[in-house]
């Protein structure tokens, strides 16, 4: 069934189509050639309708206004022209044989190039004819014609500024002259085969003299105007009325404003150049009024990189108008260039006069907008608001039916003045943009530094990239956005606004033509029947009678005779504004009424003393006569927003590319470019929403380079410029970005008690800056594409933490393993950095990009890169060159260097925000990694731990284990050479000799003095063993720690409480856990409750049950140290026979030598021995590890009490003591024991190191029990203990390699 039209648009509009994007980008970017309503679409054709008498003024404007048209075009052409001539090949002496081909193909492509001069040559010779007859035309004695019109005037001054422009270009383009030397060279060669060339040649030496000739279109149409002798009126009326409208800031928009600045000085020049006396010009405009404008503009805006200079103007073109030469006032004024550098900043004060019903007061004016950046930023924030109240309550009134009439004026009155004052800040703002950079471009730097890296300095370096200070790229930044953003606000807003603006036009129209009018008629101009006529046609051709709700349109005399006065008229709103040929003619009409149709009154237009119109009807027509020029840009409202917003001149350089001889300047000098790159490097959090901003620079260049330049190669060049700077923008943003949140995450993982001690703790905390509305900016519009900035951040963000990664795990690789305590900080500083970025911005899985770095994402895959690593450096670093201190529970590396370094490499080179960010911060956290660097202890487990988690940690422990057995397989032929060094018997040790006499018998018993280099490999071996043994002890401890925290998490939930024996009971009888009760219980409610669905209740039931098994199952864990001793006792198995030879008799042999305990006990008191001497000793070599493997060893093979009661240090410890005993007794010195103090401490020290060991092994390795040493095949040891709660974790354990 169809759904019928009304519904479907009713369901269309409950869809919203707003998103949370920010605006920090500027409006969006429209192509559009239609004209706007400031021009007449029907080129005032229906003026004849009103029966003015205007068609002589209609026919001459659209003549004009068509010539403007044209010239904005040769204008492009000549703008955008370069150089041919660069382009041309040269010919190698080789081919001189086709140097003919060569100057026919040269002169073809320049022809085409010099037609285009040609066409503006005759368009500029027949603007000025056509400009001087208009001009003529208006300048008779006796008034034969209506006009010229206000509008008439605009159009004269715009076709003069468009002959200045070119002028100026034609001057300044030094490419044109040597493009035609060259054509004319080529001329000269390939025409010597033509015939019937004189015509040619005749066009061409004229192209050449207009080319050549300085201001030859000036002078050209001042030939054209001074042919009648009656045209300085005209000229005297154009003075008149661009110096009123500068004077009283009568231009709405700012390109108006510098079309009066350009022509001004060139039509004074053209006034007082006549035959005419010229005192006549001073008597209709002070010279005062002059001066005091060239002043006040020492610089004029006439193309992006090329302006014009009043005084130079003026005193260039007195060399071409000799009467001018007298004006020695205007010729004394200073060019830009003239002013000393003290000046720049102070030059010129002049306060600038109020307009328009006082909305804006203006301060001294000056080109640096530093020096109104505060002004400004405050104008900004009090519109952005009134704006928006404006804007509410305009929505309000609309969702108000039938709303009072007189509050919906007043309401729509608002929006109309708040889009005025729009306009007129929007116009003042990019006014000081344009401005800034003609100063600029005027005054170059010239104390700028050079570097290493410049080989030379362009001009176009000297007046943008070294002109510009800091303080002036931020304040330039900053109001660039501010035009940026206010354009884009009130752009939005033109449909909403559309309606209330069209109906306070016709509200102002109608008041003034049916109120004001009517007041007037009755009592200034009721005896004046001329000026009687001419308000009368005012009324016919713009009064809205519909409209009016208080009387018919009726007979004017009526109210004319009446007694009383009439009050004024209502009308109901209508949006409808008045037509371009409207305002036409009513700003004719009212000129014609204040100046009577002469135009040489002196005065200006409402300035006329002599006027017999009373002050305040003339401030009423004058206020109104101005209201008409805004009508046309508020209806106009689109094209207007577009002219006021557009900052692409920034961009363009073609007359220093020109001059610099280059193809294109580095993105370092580009202004657009410059202004990202600055608040990318100044880390101003304020700056970063409007780092968007410049880009649309280069947006409105594009859409002046196709639509208005007509050029695709610079729009290509644009484009081409905008990738490689987006790109780059995007690189730089994303670091910035990574910076701050690693600096924010590393900031927030410092110790407090270390930023409390501290006096400049402050230096280590981060600035907020504002990402966030970058990082939601899915779609920057950008030379009419659409880009996700988001989705290139998340991209890169992404590469970046991989990188870190990547680097993070080269850098642990180029160090030890103490470094493991500083690789998981840095891992956590990351992950908490990804932390932060998750939180704005969609990114992969940090553990997953942790996974993919350290080669550990396939699931049978239980080894992983890094747990590779800490295993490569346990069995080539660590194990061998690291010594136990068992007293400190640390491994330390031993002092002296192994004979073969390992081979690491070297320490990756990385920015510090692949650290932690900033300089001090990390500074603070290598502070800390210090003090874990010289050393491996509890801290690193606990690291190494976190790091491999349970997937690869059982891996890393196989590999020890089987690192241990490897170890003992490799001792076994070493320990069997020592054996058979051995005697057959060894009795015990005789007291008589005392300490001297025994140790010299343990001498002649172990003859190992031939194999010095054996007995030290045994004990390195030994070592290794004991650091592997001891290292599983401190992983144990780590690991029942985690454990107990584990347990102690859960144990409440799974209902578990600590019984008499250290079991474990269930505190139900059922065996179900608490978690599993409470959701059977809170299913089975629902079920008996028919209001809620069961189901999910059903499936949180069967989770609970499954984690109840699941962490039950966990809470049963081994011991990893009573596993490796089960795994180093089966090791041990396969030696038994040879290293631990069964009595004989059945009872302890003590003449046995064959033993371990043997062996090792002659290393051992060998090794005191050694370590007795000069340092290196073999005690910074081996360190306490030789204890703990020896005794492990001894132990497992169960020789303790064999050790304990025949090894050589404790019997001579026995001696000693009976030696001490006996003489300590009879009162004599110990000379047995002389000299062996420090020997016998250190076989003292060791003895309570073996105790230590034995006890420990005792306690989780008891021998009481022969299962004890018993292992299965598979590698899980049988139970020991019959408790529960010691069945092995490691049943499941992993096979090294797999």
């Amino acid at each position: 069934m169809a759904v019928p039209v009304e519904e479907a648009i009713a369901a269309l509009s409950t869809f919203s189509l707003d998103d949370d994007q920010p605006e920090v980008q500027g409006p969006a970017l429209w192509v559009s050639s239609e004209r706007g309503a400031t021009s007449s679409p029907i080129e005032y054709s229906d003026v004849h309708a009103y029966r003015l008498s205007l068609s002589e003024d209609t026919k001459a404007l659209n003549q004009l206004n068509t010539l403007i048209q044209e010239g904005k075009e040769m204008v492009s052409v000549l703008y955008a022209y370069r150089s041919c001539v660069k382009a041309l090949p040269q010919l190698p002496d080789s081919m001189k044989q086709s140097q003919a081909d060569l100057y026919l193909e040269t002169y073809q492509v320049l022809d085409l190039e010099m037609s285009r001069l040609r066409e503006i040559q005759r368009w500029q010779a027949s603007a000025a004819s056509k400009l001087a007859a208009d001009m003529q035309r208006f300048s008779r004695p006796e008034r034969r014609i209506n006009g010229p019109t206000v509008t008439h005037l605009w159009s004269m001054l715009k076709l003069l500024d468009v002959l200045v422009q070119l002028d100026h270009l034609k001057n300044a383009k030094a490419s044109i002259p040597n493009d035609f030397s060259w054509y004319k060279r080529t001329f000269t060669q390939v025409s010597i085969q033509w015939q019937d060339t004189d015509s040619m040649r005749e066009e061409l030496d004229d192209l050449q003299i207009f080319l050549s000739t300085r201001w030859a279109i000036l002078l050209n149409l001042h030939v054209e105007m001074f042919r009648v002798n009656n045209v300085e009126d005209i000229l005297q009326v154009l003075i008149v009325y661009a110096a009123e409208c500068l004077e009283l800031d009568f231009a709405l928009l700012f390109p108006e404003r510098h079309v009066l600045l350009r022509v001004l000085p060139v039509l004074v020049v053209l006034a007082t150049s006549s035959e005419k006396d010229s005192e006549s010009l001073n008597k209709r405009v002070k010279m005062n009024r002059l001066i005091s404008i060239f002043k006040n503009d020492p610089v004029i805006p006439a193309f992006p990189d090329l302006h014009l200079s009043p005084a130079a103007i003026l005193k260039e073109l007195s060399m071409y108008f000799p009467k001018f030469s007298a004006q020695t006032r205007l010729l004394s004024l200073p060019a830009p260039h003239e002013l000393p550098p003290r000046e720049v900043h102070e030059y010129p004060p002049c306060p600038r006069r109020l307009f328009f019903q006082a909305l804006f007061l203006y301060d001294t004016r000056h080109y640096l907008i530093i020096n109104h950046i505060g002004a400004i930023r405050a104008e900004h924030d009090d519109f952005t608001i009134r704006f928006a109240s404006a804007m509410n309550q305009l929505a309000l009134l609309k969702t108000i039916e039938n709303a009072d009439i007189e509050w919906s004026k007043e309401v729509k009155g608002c929006m109309y003045d708040m889009v005025v004052e729009g306009f007129q800040l929007l116009s003042r703002w990019s006014c000081r943009i344009w401005e800034q950079c003609a100063w600029k471009f005027s005054r170059p730097c010239k104390d700028f530094v050079e570097s290493a890296e410049m080989t030379s300095v362009s001009d176009y370096e000297k007046v943008v990239r070294f002109n510009y200070t800091g303080d002036e790229r931020k304040a330039l930044v900053e109001l660039v956005s501010y035009i940026k953003s206010i354009g884009s606000m009130m752009q939005r807003c033109d449909t909403l606004v559309a309606d209330a603006l069209w109906e306070t036009v016709h509200a102002e129209v109608q008041d003034f033509v049916q109120n004001t009018l009517a007041a007037m008629l009755r009592t200034t101009f009721r005896k004046k029947k001329d000026l009687c006529r001419i308000l009368s046609d005012m009324r016919t051709l713009s009064a809205d009678w519909m409209a009016n709700t208080t009387k018919p349109e009726s007979d004017l005399q009526t109210s004319q005779h009446g007694g009383e006065e009439n009050k004024g008229n209502f009308f109901f709103p209508r949006a409808v504004a008045p037509t371009a040929a409207q305002v036409h003619c009513l700003q004719f009409l009212i000129y014609e009424v204040v100046s009577g149709g002469n135009m040489r009154k002196p005065g200006g237009l409402f300035g006329n003393s002599s006027s017999d119109i009373p002050v305040n009807d003339l401030k009423q027509l004058e206020t109104f006569f101005y209201k008409l020029s805004f009508f046309l840009h508020i209806l106009d409202y689109s094209v207007t927003v577009a002219t006021l917003t557009d900052l692409g001149f920034l961009w363009f350089r073609e007359f220093y590319l020109e001059s610099s001889r280059v193809i294109q300047f580095p993105i370092d000098c580009s202004l657009p470019w410059m202004l990202v790159d600055h608040v990318l490097e100044s880390q101003n959090g304020g700056l970063l929403e409007s780092v968007l901003m410049p880009f649309d620079i280069y947006n409105d260049s594009a859409q002046h380079a196709l639509v208005v330049l007509k050029q695709r190669f610079l729009y290509d060049e644009i484009e081409a410029e905008v990738d490689n700077c987006f790109d780059i923008f995007v690189s730089r943003l994303c670091e910035a970005i990574f910076t701050h949140y690693k600096s924010w995450a590393a900031s927030e993982l410092l110790d407090p008690s270390f930023l409390f001690t501290l006096d400049n703790g402050e230096k280590f905390s981060v600035r907020p800056m504002r990402f966030t509305a970058l990082l939601n900016m899915k779609r920057v519009k950008l030379l009419g594409r659409t880009i996700n900035l988001r989705s290139l951040i998340a991209e890169r963000m992404n590469k970046i933490f991989r990188d870190n990664l990547e680097f993070l795990f080269d850098r642990f690789e180029s160090q030890d393993l103490c470094a493991i305590v500083e690789l998981e900080k840095l891992l956590e500083i990351l992950q908490m950095t990804h932390e932060f970025l998750s939180r704005d911005l969609t990114i992969d899985s940090f553990s997953i990009m942790l996974s993919e770095m350290m080669e550990n994402v396939s699931l049978v895959s239980y080894s992983s890169r890094l747990a590779s690593q800490i295993w490569t450096e346990m069995q080539n670093d660590f194990l061998p060159n690291f010594i136990l201190c068992n007293t400190t529970q640390r491994f330390v590396r031993s002092s002296k260097v192994p004979s073969a370094p390992v081979q690491k490499p070297s320490v990756p080179y990385a920015k510090p925000n692949f650290y932690c960010g900033t300089p001090e911060l990390n500074s603070a956290h290598q502070s800390f990694a210090r003090l874990h660097s010289g050393f491996f202890g509890l801290p690193h487990m606990f690291s190494i731990v976190r790091l491999l988690g349970t997937r690869s940690l059982p891996w890393l422990i196989r590999a020890l284990l089987d690192h241990i057995s490897t170890k003992i397989t490799t001792l076994e032929p070493m320990i069997t050479g020592l054996q058979e060094a051995l005697p057959k018997s060894i009795g015990l040790l005789p007291f008589d000799g005392g300490v001297t006499g025994c140790m010299r018998l343990v001498k002649e018993l172990l003859k190992w003095q031939s194999k010095a280099e054996l007995k030290s490999e045994i004990l390195h071996g030994i070592k290794e063993v004991g650091s592997a043994l001891y290292w599983m002890g401190l992983l144990d401890i780590v690991l029942r720690e985690v454990d107990t925290t584990q347990f102690m998490q859960v144990a409440s939930w799974l209902g578990l409480i600590p019984g008499t024996d250290g079991q474990i009971l269930q505190s139900q009888e059922d065996g179900n856990s608490p978690i599993v009760t409470l959701f059977k219980s809170a299913t089975a409610a629902t079920v008996s409750s028919n209001h809620v669905n069961p189901a999910p209740f059903y499936t949180m039931s069967k989770q609970a049950e499954a984690a109840d098994l699941l962490y039950k199952a966990n809470l049963n864990t081994g011991s990893v140290l009573e596993y490796a001793l089960a795994f180093t006792s089966a090791a041990l198995d396969k030696y038994c026979t040879k290293w631990s030879a069964a009595p004989k008799t059945g009872f302890i042999d003590i003449t046995t030598s064959k033993d371990f305990y043997r062996i090792f006990s002659g290393l051992q008191i060998e090794y005191l021995e050694d370590c007795m001497q000069a340092p290196p000793n073999n005690y910074e070599l081996l360190g306490d590890s030789v204890a703990w493997g020896g005794c492990t060893i001894i132990y497992l093979l169960g020789q303790q009490l064999h050790f304990e009661l025949f090894d050589f240090s404790y019997q001579v410890l026995n001696i000693a003591e009976v030696d001490s005993a006996s003489t300590g007794s009879s009162n004599k010195t110990p000379h047995l024991s002389q000299g062996w103090e420090v020997l016998l401490e250190a076989m003292k020290k060791a003895r309570r190191l073996n105790n230590h060991v034995f006890s420990m092994l005792k306690a989780r390795c008891p021998l009481e029990d022969k299962q004890a040493c018993a292992i299965k095949q598979s590698g899980a040891p049988l139970h020991r203990i019959k408790f529960e709660n010691t069945v092995s974790a490691f049943e499941t354990l992993p096979q090294k390699c797999s």
